[in-house]
């Protein structure tokens, strides 16, 4: 019993000696194996915190997408930087591996600033879907934001005003570091908005004001009983002389997303109450002639 005891002592160490020439390899296996499990429990708490910020299946779908490709290339560095530094005869390889890393860098620049910019917008929200932007000189509502773009429902674009073209522009998400971004309804829904008429400097300018305020309250009403408490409700006018006459304007809070059809109506009563007044004209570039009796 005591001799087949000693026979296995030796075989032991016989055996663990086959595995000498491969203990370095082991070594980088198990270093690898360590250093990913970390970085995939950090990726993991990084999901958890964009996963609360989302708001829509497709950008669920961006975040998986975005944390599978930080893990994909997270683990490519990590093999290449292993081997490299531990075999010396690799250092070609590695020299050649870093040059083609910044190769590789270089050509989808665009493409890393873009999904770098996608993970500033989830994180920080400087917009979101349904807000009202203009990026680089687009007007429109923001219907998605993807890993590569961001897509406008277009405002404006081929008619005056703020309505919908029925046209969708696809912004590249990176172009937030090179233009500036508008955000009408950043703090919240409302904006300002003013609506302008011309009367004659004939006309009674106190009535004018009071027609235009009135012409306000009275298309607002409605709108304004839904308004939260810290949003503004006061109407104010403003004036200016021109060669043709006053430009009075009233200015008011409005719902951004509905201002031209709000100015539009309230333009409608202001010309229908002016145009009942006999002491209120409207103003317009014209020419008098005069006929004098001989």
């Amino acid at each position: 019993m005591g001799e087949w005891i000693t026979d296995i002592g030796n075989i032991i160490p016989e055996f663990l000696r086959l595995f000498e020439p491969y203990i370095p390899i082991i070594q980088i296996i198990i270093l690898i194996i360590v250093v990913f499990a970390i970085f995939s429990v950090i990726l993991r708490s990084i999901k958890r915190n964009l996963m609360k910020k989302v708001k829509t299946k497709k950008q669920m779908s961006n975040v998986t997408v975005f944390i599978g490709l930080l893990r994909f290339v997270f683990l490519l560095l990590l093999l290449i930087l292993v081997l490299s530094t531990y075999y010396d005869s690799w250092g070609e390889f590695g020299f050649i591996a870093g040059l083609l890393t910044v190769a590789l860098g270089w050509a989808l620049q665009k493409p890393i600033s873009g999904v770098v910019a996608w993970l500033i917008i989830v994180t920080r929200q400087p917009f979101r879907i349904r807000d009202r932007v203009i990026i680089s000189g687009v007007k429109g509502d923001i219907s998605n934001i993807t890993l590569t773009h961001i897509f406008l429902d277009e405002v404006g674009g081929t008619i005056d005003g703020e309505e919908s073209s029925g046209r969708t522009v696809m912004i590249p998400t990176s172009i937030i570091f090179e233009q500036e971004v508008i955000n009408y309804t950043e703090q919240d829904d409302y904006i300002l908005d003013e609506v302008t008429a011309m009367v004659t400097y004939e006309s009674n300018l106190q009535k004018a004001e009071a027609i235009m305020m009135i012409a306000v309250e009275k298309v607002m009403k409605v709108f304004w009983e839904k308004f939260p408490k810290k949003v503004s409700r006061n109407t104010h006018t403003r004036l200016s002389f021109q060669p043709s006459g006053i430009n009075v304007t009233v200015r008011y809070t409005t719902l951004a997303m509905k201002r031209n059809q709000i100015a539009t109506d309230i333009q409608r009563v202001i010309h229908k109450q002016i145009i009942a007044e006999k002491d209120v004209e409207f103003a317009y570039p014209h020419t008098e002639v005069l006929l004098r009796n001989k």
